[in-house]
């Protein structure tokens, strides 16, 4: 059976009930250099560990920049009330085959799956993206987190699939279809999430702020703070180590200007020492769970 989950208008998509994984993994999106060489010269290899024998493997081809970070937010934004349910027993023959063209393996078979029905202009609106009738950018992103491939390990088991299940678009139309990957789909369907405001998302102007961002909602509830050291952010941009002392004042400096944007967009900023902050996040109307997973601890 596939089923609508919603009929709100995209200027009600407050929010992205996004997966845990996907937005703590240490370097699954990274600040790139701008150009493509930074892409063509490195691959995709993050191993994320979470405990209790979780852990979730990415590799890719290319590395994800902010870029791909921020489409990814706005394709779960928009799975919430634009997605579309398909059941593991569907009882139309277009449900069927779609079912059978997703290729479920093992458990997946009897898991719901998330397929997303939009437009690249509709997706361009939600992530705040300037130009919406410039949809290469958009189409290369969907292409690279697409070529994601994804081990998933819960103890014994393990699971493979792709970053996003299946995608397909119109260029002439702008029409756009993806399936999103089981774990992405059982946040969006209830399951432990992390929820991103996307007016935030929106508001936010540099790669770092952004990628801060998604960090920092991984382990600050609405409405409570946590603190966290300026060395923590910098590694949130790059978590590549350097010792270049010029490299590492540049990024601590800024770091220090993605804080001032977070701000800006209604985060509580206190530092109580040099470099140590206690960090406020917003309040909202949540009516969602919180992950259970061991977040990143701030040093």
């Amino acid at each position: 059976m596939v089923e609508r989950v919603g009929t709100v208008s995209k200027h009600d998509l407050t929010h992205a009930r996004h997966d845990p994984v996907h937005c703590l993994a240490p370097g699954l999106f990274r600040s790139l250099k701008k150009g493509e060489q930074e892409r063509k010269r490195t691959k995709l290899d993050v191993v994320y560990d979470y405990g209790n024998g979780k852990r979730v493997e990415f590799s890719g081809p290319e590395p994800l920049g902010v870029d791909d970070l921020r489409i990814l937010q706005g394709l779960v934004a928009m799975a919430g009330p634009y997605g579309l349910v398909l059941s593991p027993d569907p009882q139309t023959e277009a449900g069927r085959q779609l079912r059978l063209f997703l290729e479920p393996k093992w458990e997946a078979v009897q898991q719901n799956a998330m397929v997303v029905k939009g437009s690249y202009g509709s997706l361009a609106s939600e992530v705040g993206y300037a130009n919406k009738n410039d949809t290469q950018p958009i189409r290369d992103s969907i292409e690279r987190l697409w070529k994601v491939s994804i081990i998933a390990q819960n103890g014994s088991k393990r699971q493979g699939f792709r970053l996003l299940s299946e995608y397909a678009s119109d260029d002439q139309d702008g029409k756009l279809y993806v399936a999103l990957n089981p774990l992405i789909a059982r946040a969006i369907m209830g399951g432990q999430h992390i929820r991103i405001n996307m007016d935030e998302v929106r508001g936010l102007q540099t790669d770092p702020a952004r990628l801060i961002h998604q960090r920092l909602c991984g382990f600050i509830d609405l409405g409570k703070s946590r603190l966290v050291e300026l060395e923590t952010l910098c590694g949130y941009v790059w978590p590549d180590q350097t010792t270049n002392q010029n490299t590492i004042r540049k990024r601590r400096k800024t770091a220090r200007k993605a804080l001032a944007e977070l701000v800006a967009v209604g985060w509580k900023l206190d530092e109580y020492a040099r470099a140590k902050w206690e960090i406020r996040r917003p309040k909202g109307h949540d009516n969602g769970t919180h992950p259970t997973i061991t977040a990143p601890t701030p040093r």
